[in-house]
């Protein structure tokens, strides 16, 4: 891993940066991509993909943590993807939308228990109603986790309860949304004598914007490279 450290970014509004690109000429998945069994198949399949995002510049000297997100499906008519934005007290990528997850702990028994521990935690979502079928490879962030996305269904019965101390809101957005390229946008900022480039994938939410990007987008990316690869 580079362990190069760049300083902080100063405070800005990710929805300012200029848009470098859109994605329009890459194909989106279909509906038969996108149904749970056609999924659950792909992740009984070694098939050779790479992912286009694995690391982002790091402007924390802090030593590697590991961690783990869930990627929650809901299984609906059409899947959808449970994710949640952080409140904006918290100490590292706060106000951001994100999935549940966090920092391995010493007594979870693997990510996928760690990713599970942490959305039962920050979202009240019983394991019970979760089937884990895989994982994407690591994703390190800027702040120094070292994310592995653990991939799984989760029972549209699921009812959830959100810790306001770390959660402000839970939302699902359409899997065929976010596994379209059209809407995937590139971005990039002049930040310390480098150029640093990120990707958003803005949903409209009736009257408001739900503004996914940074490690989210990037890892959300990854998921349709994944998928397109089993296609």
């Amino acid at each position: 891993m580079d362990k190069t450290v760049l300083p902080a970014l100063p405070a800005f509004d990710p929805r300012l940066v200029p848009i470098t690109g859109v994605d329009t000429h890459l194909p989106p998945l279909g509906e038969q991509d996108l149904r749970a069994e056609a999924i659950r198949q792909r992740c009984s399949r070694e098939l050779a993909w790479t992912p286009e995002f694995r690391k982002e510049e790091r402007f924390s000297d802090r030593p590697p943590t590991q961690a783990s997100v869930l990627v929650p499906l809901v299984l609906r008519d059409s899947l959808t993807v449970l994710l949640t934005q952080r409140t904006a007290h918290l100490n590292s990528h706060s106000g951001q939308i994100a999935f549940p997850g966090g920092k391995v702990d010493p007594q979870d028994r693997d990510v996928a228990h760690t990713a599970l521990r942490e959305a039962q935690e920050e979202v009240g979502l019983d394991s019970a109603h979760v089937e884990v079928i895989g994982t994407l490879p690591e994703y390190a962030t800027g702040s120094g986790f070292v994310v592995t996305p653990v991939l799984a269904f989760v029972s549209a019965e699921a009812a959830l309860v959100p810790n306001p101390e770390e959660v402000a809101d839970v939302f699902e957005v359409p899997l065929s949304f976010l596994m379209n390229p059209a809407n995937h946008r590139h971005h990039a900022v002049e930040w310390a004598g480098r150029t640093r480039h990120w990707m958003s994938m803005p949903y409209q939410q009736g009257a408001q914007e739900r503004f996914i990007w940074g490690a989210t987008a990037a890892m959300l990316r990854n998921l349709y490279a994944y998928l397109r690869a089993g296609v």
